[in-house]
Formats: structure tokens, C-alpha cells, sequence
């Protein structure tokens, strides 16, 4: 074939796969790459549920329970399908793989409206659900576990329960549409009964059903019911564990100091003063790590040692960074001046805002800005990293496993597939441990011990001074209102633009290295919503927003643009 032949062949076929997978559902999220590991007398019937010799079922979870009570509400939802027995119900932490992806997140945080039901917005909903399948991130945040899981843990349970049916069918002799499922038991109208525990090992052997049957809303048992919190007896007895109640054989404890200066190094240190004291095994310089502030770290035998020798060392700090001589009132001056000058992206538009205003009787204006806030977690940052042989555990309370994973093995200088990460309970998280800074941090800690001749676990846990200090914020705001209302006082037109820095593209770059500048240039849902997606029905409006850059990072927050957005709205 000439060449342009076969480029334009190759580019037809390539255009038809595309067009191929766009149409197709999503993947299945039953099956992961690798089978699940399971303890003696344990079998696995698919990525989300296994069953023990004991009757114990496991459920999977690949969401961080932060004090949402996610994990009994999804175990609820798997367990009802598989009509299990809720005393014999148990969690524990998936692995990492792409059947976890959270595919909803990223779908809602679409810059549609949501009164918008058109084609473009059901379409670019199929194809980023499709991709977040293959390429996103396992993600514990934008109020989505439940919505993204509703229907692959009910698959799940439904599965497994259909396997097991089939199992004691073929083991009793009998059609499978006769055999009964409640609380565990498997039964037959001639008197034979198995617990699950007793088929499990046969249900292992089944094919995967291609379309389990669910229940009808009708028939649920569990979902809907008022059940204890499956870790509200630890919690109140002090027994759960929190990623900084994580103690290992002979572990060791660091904590960090940061530049008070943002995005600033260390410039010279003096350890020895530090170093003679009771406990101490080292004293090092850590780089920043995902938008992290580079900072001095010191190794000690307990907390209480690290906390009194991080007071001894001495430290000369290069703040030449862009946030030196940067502060919150030059933000909001920065903003307002940007209002000025730009109107923004609009994220909603009706009716010829400016046309309408012109017909108004009258105008009411207003200014509302908001501050910088920190996300102050109840438990502060922290992670535990265990670096030897060439591999790495961490355990860490994190919303994001699979680039916690990512962020320990970059800072270890090894494969991803050698760190395996223990996702503790969570005290708080409100989208701050959606960012990974503290786990690459920990892990070049640990790693430093490890090279100084202690192959031993390290808990890097960070005060909450530091905590504070060193945030990825809630931006800083400012929004201006006009109005233009008729003689009789109804709204004709509602114009609004804001400014302020835009979460994802600064997400995006920090943790994935794209190109901050070149991302500010599209919308980012977060930086609007509360603003243009209210349900308010105006005759005309214009509702944007203006991204400003300035030298402090920003990061997902509780209820993202809500918190601050939704406030300027209404209180207008």
C-alpha cells in the first residue's frame, strides 16, 4: 500500500474503535486484575465479597470511611443483595485496581447545570464515566461513594448470592429457582439447609453470572433500616485505629518543621544540638512533595522526643518564593481588581442579561468576599512508611490510595506495584487528604532510615501548627452582584462574576504534573458551583467567574464552591 493509504486506513480504523468504545457500557467492576487475597477457609466470589468457612462475610471496601458512616451504608447495600447475615458482616480495605475507580465524582464535576438533561451533557457523561474506568483515580470525596457503588456492590451481592445458589442447586440435586436464601442460610422445601461458609468453596467454582437479577426496592431487608455503625463500638471503646494510632514493632517517630514560607527550602541546618537529645536518631532536611513545602524532619524513639528536638535545630530558611511577600489582603485586593477588568467564564447564561438591565428601574449591587481556610482536621497529617528490601508498606488515612501509592513509590524511587497501602480510618478528611504531600513526605523519611542502616517503620506525623500552616485552602473569594428589578420590585436581570483561584487545574498539576497555566484556561465547576447551578429560575442572568492565580495553594474542600459561593448568593 502507498503510504497515505495506509495513513488514512489506519486513521478510519482507528476513528471506528473510538466511535466502538464510545458506544459500548462502561467495563464491568466485578472482576479486578489480580484475585483478591484470602485468608485459609476463605474464598473469594468477585472483587467485592468473600466468604469464610465461618460463615464470615468480607466486605471490600474501596472507600475511606471518615465519619460518613460509608462503610456500613455500602456493606448494607452488598450484604442486602446477598441476603446475608448482618452479625457475620465484616470490612476490609480493598487493593488497588481500576474496578474502584470512583467514576461519579468526575462525572458530576462536569460544568453542566443541573437542570441540564441535553444530549451534550449525557454524552460527556457516558464517555468520562467510560475513561474513569481505564485512567481515573480511587477516590473518596464530592459525596459520591454511595452513588458511585449503588449498583456495583449490589451486583456484587447479587452475584455472590447467585453463586452460591447455584452451588447447593448442583449439590442437592435440585433447580436453583428452588432454593431460598435468608440471613446466610440456603434452604429447600425437602428439608436440606447449608450456611454460606459450608457452600462457599463450591460458589468459588461457579461462573460469574453475565446479568444477576436485583431486588426490587420491595424486597430489601437491610437497606432503608436504622443498623449501628459497623466501627461505632470501636470508636466508642477507643479500639479503632486511626491512621496515627498505627504502632509497629520498633517503630520509630518523625516530625517536621516547614518553611513558614510557602514554597519555600531549607537553606542550612544545624542538628547537633538536637541530636544529643534523649531519643533522637537523626535529624535531616525533607524536600516539598505534590505542592508541599520543602521542611526539616527529626527521627526519635518516641513522639515526645521528636516533638522537644524538632524545637532544637537550628534552621536558615530560602524563602525566595512568590508567597514571601504575599498576603490574604492583597488576594482579595487582587480579585476585586480582576472584576474590574474581566468578566469571566460563564458557567450559566439567559434571556440577554444586558438587555434586561437596561429596562430596570432600578439596580441593587453588592461586594461579598471570603477568606483562605484551612481544612483542621481533627486528626493532623500523618503516615506511617515501612521501606525495606526494595518494597514499602504505608499505612495512611487517606481519601486516595492508589496516588498515595503513587506518591510513596516516587519519593522511594521504585515501582508502584512494590507499595502496598493500608488505608486507615480517617479523623477527617473533607477533601485535604484527598492531596498525597504528607505520604510522599513520609516515605523519603522512612527511606532516610533506612539508608542510615533502620530498616524499621516511621510515623511521620505532623502538629497541628504545621497542619495549619501548610494546607492546601479553601480559596479566598470575591463576588460581585447587580440586580436590575422592574417598578414593582421583581428581578428582570441578576448579573454575577467572582474571582479567586480554581482548585482542579492546581490538583492536576501538583499531582499529576500537567500544566497548571494552560489548565486555568478551561472551567472548573468548583470555582462556580453555589453560584450558577442554584435552582432559581432567572428571566435574564449572567453568572461567571474570573481564575486568578496567586501564590497560595488551594485544594478540595467540604462542599467545594458551596462553602463559599452558595453563601454570596444567598445572601444577596
Amino acid at each position: 500500500m502507498k503510504r497515505r493509504h495506509f495513513v488514512l486506513a489506519s486513521l478510519g480504523g482507528g476513528a471506528a474503535l473510538t466511535v466502538g468504545w464510545a458506544v459500548l457500557p462502561t467495563r464491568q467492576r466485578l472482576e479486578p486484575a489480580q484475585p483478591l487475597p484470602t485468608a485459609p477457609g476463605q474464598q473469594a466470589l468477585n472483587g467485592w465479597v468473600k466468604i469464610g468457612a465461618d460463615d464470615r462475610v468480607t466486605v471490600v471496601m474501596a472507600k475511606s470511611e471518615m465519619g460518613q458512616g460509608v462503610h456500613t451504608g455500602l456493606a448494607m447495600v452488598l450484604a442486602d443483595e446477598l441476603d446475608a447475615d448482618w452479625s457475620q458482616v465484616v470490612i476490609e480495605h480493598s487493593p488497588v485496581d481500576k474496578i474502584y475507580n470512583n467514576l461519579a465524582t468526575v462525572v458530576d464535576g462536569l460544568p453542566f447545570h443541573p437542570d441540564d438533561d441535553g444530549t451534550l451533557k449525557q454524552l460527556a457523561g457516558w464517555l468520562t464515566a467510560k475513561a474513569m474506568r481505564e485512567v481515573g483515580v480511587m477516590m473518596t470525596g464530592g459525596s459520591s461513594s454511595l452513588k458511585d457503588l449503588w449498583l456495583p456492590m449490589r451486583e456484587a451481592g447479587a452475584s455472590a448470592r447467585a453463586m452460591l445458589v447455584a452451588a447447593a442447586a448442583a449439590a442437592w440435586g435440585v433447580p436453583a429457582a428452588e432454593v431460598r436464601v435468608q440471613a446466610g442460610v440456603l434452604s429447600h422445601t425437602s428439608g436440606k439447609r447449608a450456611r454460606f461458609g459450608d457452600m462457599a468453596a463450591a460458589a468459588a467454582t461457579q461462573a460469574l453470572p453475565d446479568a444477576p437479577v436485583l431486588k426490587t426496592a420491595a424486597q430489601f431487608t437491610l437497606i432503608g433500616k436504622p443498623l449501628p455503625r459497623l466501627e461505632a463500638a470501636a470508636k466508642a471503646t477507643g479500639q479503632a485505629v486511626f491512621g496515627i494510632d498505627v504502632v509497629l514493632p520498633g517503630m520509630l517517630y518523625a516530625t517536621v518543621t516547614m518553611c513558614p514560607t510557602l514554597g519555600g527550602k531549607v537553606k542550612s541546618l544545624d542538628g547537633a544540638a538536637a541530636l544529643k537529645l534523649p531519643g533522637v536518631k537523626q535529624v535531616l532536611a525533607v524536600d516539598g512533595f505534590h505542592g508541599g513545602t520543602a521542611g526539616v524532619a527529626v527521627v526519635a524513639d518516641t513522639p515526645w522526643h521528636a516533638l522537644q528536638a524538632i524545637k532544637a535545630v537550628a534552621v536558615t530558611w530560602d524563602e525566595a518564593a512568590p508567597a514571601a511577600t504575599f498576603s490574604s489582603a492583597q488576594a482579595l485586593a487582587q480579585f476585586s481588581q480582576a472584576l474590574d477588568s474581566e468578566d469571566g467564564f460563564a458557567y450559566f447564561s439567559t434571556g440577554g442579561v444586558q438587555a434586561a438591565m437596561a429596562t430596570a428601574a432600578r439596580t441593587v449591587s453588592a461586594e461579598y468576599s471570603a477568606p483562605f481556610l484551612a481544612h483542621a482536621t481533627m486528626e493532623p497529617q500523618n503516615c506511617t512508611v515501612l521501606f525495606k528490601d526494595g518494597r514499602a508498606t504505608v499505612w495512611a488515612p487517606t481519601q486516595v490510595p492508589g496516588l498515595a501509592r503513587r506518591a510513596a513509590a516516587l519519593a522511594l524511587g521504585i515501582d508502584a506495584e512494590l507499595v502496598e497501602v493500608k488505608v486507615q480510618l480517617l479523623g477527617g478528611g473533607f477533601g485535604r487528604r484527598l492531596d498525597v504531600d504528607f505520604v510522599g513526605q513520609a516515605a523519603a523519611i522512612a527511606k532516610a532510615v533506612a539508608q542510615a542502616g533502620s530498616a524499621v517503620p516511621v510515623q511521620t506525623f505532623w502538629t497541628r501548627e504545621e497542619d495549619t500552616r501548610h494546607d492546601f485552602y479553601r480559596p479566598a473569594a470575591v463576588s460581585r452582584f447587580k440586580a436590575g428589578l422592574d417598578a414593582g420590585g421583581r428581578v428582570v436581570a441578576l448579573h454575577n462574576v467572582s474571582a479567586g483561584p480554581a482548585i482542579v487545574p492546581q490538583m492536576l498539576a501538583r499531582l499529576f504534573g500537567l500544566p497548571k497555566g494552560l489548565l486555568n484556561q478551561g472551567p472548573d465547576k468548583t470555582a462556580s458551583e453555589g453560584a450558577f447551578d442554584q435552582p432559581y429560575e432567572w428571566p435574564a442572568a449572567r453568572i461567571a467567574h474570573h481564575t486568578v492565580d496567586v501564590p497560595v495553594p488551594v485544594g478540595l474542600w467540604r462542599a467545594v464552591g458551596h462553602s463559599h459561593q452558595a453563601f454570596f448568593k444567598e445572601s444577596f
